[in-house]
C-alpha cells in the first residue's frame, strides 16, 4: 500500500480506547489547535462521530492512531474508506509517556494527546492498517 503524504491527510486523531468511552484528541492539518473529545462506545455514537468527520473534512483522509490493531473499535473504524488507522504498540506509548512524565501518571485524555503527537511526529515509522474496503494498489 502506498502511504499517503502527511499533507494529504485533512486531520490527525489520537484515540485512547476503553470499555465504555474513548478519549480522543484531534488536530486539523495546518492548525496548532487540538480538540479533545469523549466518544461513547456504541455503534450509533461511533457512526455519528465518523459521519461528522467525513462531512467536516469533505471525505479527505484522516489518520487515526490507536493502541490496538484488532478488536471492535478497530473493526468498526476499518470499514470507513477515508480513515487511515495507525496502530501503535501499547509499550511504545507507555515508554513515550514515561519520557515526558517522570511520575508515570497515566490518564486517557493525555494518552490520546500522546498518540496524536506520535502520529504527527513519527508517522513515517508507523505502518498503517489496510482498510477492509481499500485496494492494496493504492
Amino acid at each position: 500500500m502506498k502511504q499517503e503524504t502527511h499533507e494529504a491527510c485533512a486531520a490527525f486523531v489520537g484515540l485512547d480506547w476503553a470499555d465504555a468511552t474513548h478519549d480522543g484528541c484531534l488536530q486539523a492539518t495546518g492548525s496548532a489547535t487540538r480538540e479533545h473529545f469523549v466518544l461513547e462506545h456504541t455503534p450509533e455514537a461511533i457512526e455519528a462521530w465518523v459521519c461528522a468527520l467525513r462531512q467536516r473534512f469533505a471525505g479527505k483522509p484522516i489518520a487515526v492512531c490507536l493502541e490496538l490493531n484488532k478488536g471492535p473499535m478497530v473493526f468498526a473504524l476499518r470499514t470507513y474508506d477515508f480513515l487511515v488507522l495507525f496502530p501503535v504498540n501499547p509499550l511504545t506509548l507507555a515508554r513515550y509517556r514515561e519520557a515526558f512524565t517522570p511520575s508515570r501518571a497515566k490518564d486517557d485524555p493525555t494518552d490520546a494527546a500522546l498518540q496524536l503527537e506520535l502520529l504527527c511526529t513519527h508517522r513515517d515509522k508507523l505502518p498503517p492498517l489496510v482498510s477492509l474496503f481499500r485496494s492494496e494498489s493504492m
